[in-house]
Order: C-alpha cells, then sequence, then structure tokens
C-alpha cells in the first residue's frame, strides 16, 4: 500500500542513499524455458521456478525491495497463488521499482553476479545488461553484469544470482 504525503518521511529525516542486497537460486529443469537478466537464451533446460525462474530478475527485485526495507518477493509474489504460475519476473522487479519511487529513491547502479556451469554468460552479457538497464529506466553503465563458474563447489544443475543495488534519494522527494 502507498504511503500517504502526511506519512512520507521528509528527505531531511531520510537517508540520502540506500542500499540493499538480494540473492535466489533455482534448479535447471528439462522442458522449460531458460530465462536470465530478462532475456531468453538457448539451452537444453531452463530454471525452475513458479514464475519463469528469472534468477537475476528475482535478485535484482530482492535487492531493491530490500533496499527501502519492504516484504521481500516472496511475500508479495508468493508462489502458493496460481496467478504467478509462469509469470515474466519483469512484473516483480517493475512492482519493486514503483515502491521504490513511492519511497523517493531512484536507482542509481546494479551490481549483478551469476554462477552457474553452464550456458556461458559472455555472449550475452550484452543483451543481458541492456534489458536489465532498461527495465530500471537507468543507463548501461549503471548495471554491471558478471558470471562465474562455481569453482569446485557442487552447484551443479543450479544457477545462483546475487545483486547489489544503490539508492538515492529522487530530486524533489
Amino acid at each position: 500500500m502507498a504511503m500517504t504525503d502526511e506519512q512520507r518521511p521528509t528527505n531531511a529525516s531520510r537517508p540520502a542513499m540506500r542500499i540493499g542486497y538480494g540473492f535466489d537460486s533455482h534448479e535447471f529443469r528439462p522442458g522449460v524455458a531458460l530465462v536470465i537478466g530478462g532475456v531468453s537464451l538457448t539451452h537444453d533446460r531452463g530454471l525452475g521456478g513458479h514464475s519463469d525462474g528469472d534468477v537475476l530478475l528475482h535478485a535484482i527485485t530482492d535487492a531493491l525491495l530490500g533496499a527501502i526495507a519492504a516484504p521481500d518477493i516472496g511475500a508479495l509474489f508468493p508462489p502458493s497463488d496460481p496467478k504467478w504460475k509462469g509469470a515474466d519476473s519483469a512484473v516483480f522487479l517493475q512492482e519493486a521499482l514503483k515502491r521504490v519511487r513511492e519511497a523517493g529513491y531512484g536507482v542509481s547502479n546494479v551490481d549483478c553476479s551469476l554462477i552457474l556451469l553452464a550456458p556461458k554468460i559472455g555472449p550475452h552479457a550484452a543483451a543481458i545488461r541492456g534489458r536489465v538497464a532498461e527495465l530500471l529506466g537507468v543507463p548501461e553503465d549503471c548495471v554491471g553484469v558478471k558470471a562465474k563458474t562455481p569453482e569446485g563447489l557442487n552447484l551443479e544443475g543450479t544457477a545462483v544470482a546475487h545483486a547489489v543495488v544503490l539508492l538515492n534519494l529522487s530530486v524533489g522527494s
């Protein structure tokens, strides 16, 4: 629920910057489309989840929500609700961004790391970065996307995403 003007803190009582951290993981499953960062990738398996399983957008969504101390993605879009079955994760991110703006903040930048064995993200990193920037309404140079292999960790069949966002008070808030 949105705050009324009377409930909204003044700029003097709010921090100029807020940081949020998000994490998500999903297992690979056959017969599911693979979507990472809002981009469809060709692969023999996709990420299981109640929605489209986009680990990167889920992590960014939780980072945005965490930065403003809002409920997390699971509380706002519970997997028990059939309404969200197969949903485009961009919907979740847009709701989180709306809440960030209602709180008087704007996104300064986001930095993300993906951890998975395959597919290789390098060939898709620019497209993912561009899509995330578009969804957040920020320049591409405000979005970092990196991918790592799990280097000896037992993460075969799993994709993990970490995201950190920096928010700044919006002018005129």
